[in-house]
């Protein structure tokens, strides 16, 4: 068996453009499905995996780790966020391929499931950013979440902190204060809530002036509370937080989680299996995180294919915690798969039993939504005297 072609398919949704990976064999009617979606680098993704392609094409699809030796040690320059994604998206769609093959459902292939169904969290309205109140608005925001629980969620997370540097104002620092009490007291104790501060916070100080105003809420965890790269400090806040702290969803080698967890940084890791080698380079992460007691809590604010695929992880990941999806971030979403494994029950994804990941793209439906430049949701993050924020 051998790989004849590899093809994109690029949809756009709105923030993003989801770049799906269709990986060809020889055998008539046999190909995988991975996703390589990277926000706002759309163009420099497909043109990384037709580099890529040559590496791969000729070679048999089973030998997973085999391929992802070449597309990693062949390309000489260490990939980054680009290439990552790329190779991920090559990655999935292999192991989709092989699951085929063998009539078994991915997660069999990883050791078999380890429990009966995903819990899950989604951000407010499921990640519809156009319908979403602003945080200035604590009662719309908390009227979004409670819409977004009454959908069937048991877990939800808000953005609560503004555009920050190196100091927090304090009129913002008592808003968030407001902002999560609000919306703790309108759903009560059994929701599990969670805030990604974005790495917006440019100190220490900063981040943990919020964290400290959020933490009697008790949330699950509070993601990415300064920018990643320096573990040192962001394990000295961890260990002056009354609050869990999560991050990992800009990281890419597992060598960089594990720094973290020899820092003792997190109570819990977010890789993205789009970026961080699909399920190889995921399992390796879970593996150095689980050897510390540390929960994974995947990271997925993207398309279909990314969230079949971050099923069939979950469902075979011990260490696993919870998963983020954003299924209503188009209304269309489940529209373009001809095919489609995630159903939704009780805050919950049920495990799917078909091979591979279990999922197949309409293409003439996904032509419906052809490449558009994003909506760049950053390009107005800015402090109040002009200086560039972190988004």
């Amino acid at each position: 068996m051998k790989i004849t072609s590899i093809k994109t398919i690029v949809v756009h949704a709105d923030v993003r453009n989801w770049v799906f990976v269709k990986v060809v064999t020889d055998q008539p009617g046999l190909w995988g499905w991975g996703e390589a979606t990277l926000e706002w680098k759309t163009r420099a993704v497909t043109g990384c995996i037709d580099d890529i392609a040559p590496l791969v094409v000729g070679e048999d699809p089973r030998r997973i780790d085999h391929v992802v030796n070449r597309m990693t040690r062949f390309s000489f320059w260490k990939l980054g966020a680009i290439g990552m994604s790329a190779a991920s998206g090559i990655e999935q769609a292999l192991w989709d391929i092989k699951g085929k093959v063998l009539g078994v459902p991915v997660w069999q292939l990883l050791g078999g499931r380890v429990r009966d169904s995903i819990r899950v969290y989604t951000h407010p309205l499921r990640g519809n950013l156009v319908g979403a109140a602003d945080t200035a608005d604590i009662n719309g925001v908390c009227d979004d979440v409670q819409k977004t629980v009454e959908m069937g969620y048991s877990a939800v997370k808000i953005g609560m902190v503004p555009y920050t540097g190196y100091d927090a104002p304090l009129s913002a620092v008592r808003h968030v204060a407001r902002l999560a009490e609000a919306i703790r007291e309108r759903v009560g104790d059994d929701i599990a809530l969670m805030t990604d501060f974005h790495g917006r916070p440019e100190s220490k100080g900063a981040a943990k002036a919020f964290i400290d105003v959020i933490a009697p809420i008790s949330p699950l965890f509070i993601e990415e509370p300064l920018q990643p790269g320096n573990v040192r400090l962001l394990a000295e806040l961890n260990r002056q937080s009354g609050c869990p702290l999560a991050t990992g969803e800009r990281l890419l080698q597992p060598e960089q989680f594990s720094e973290l967890v020899e820092h003792d940084a997190v109570t819990y890791v977010q890789p993205d299996l789009a970026h961080c080698m699909g399920f190889s380079g995921a399992r390796r992460i879970a593996a150095i995180a689980e050897a510390r007691n540390i929960g994974i809590c995947p990271h997925n604010p993207m398309g279909p294919v990314a969230s079949a695929v971050a099923l069939q992880f979950d469902a075979a990941t011990t260490s696993f915690v919870i998963q983020e999806e954003c299924v209503g971030v188009v209304p269309w979403f489940e529209d373009i798969c001809s095919a489609y494994p995630v159903r939704l029950i009780d805050g919950c994804w049920q495990i799917p039993d078909a091979p591979g990941i279990g999922i197949e793209i309409d293409e003439a439906e996904a032509a419906m939504h052809p490449f558009e430049q994003e909506r760049i949701l950053a390009k107005d993050a800015a402090l109040a005297d002009g200086t560039i924020a972190n988004w």
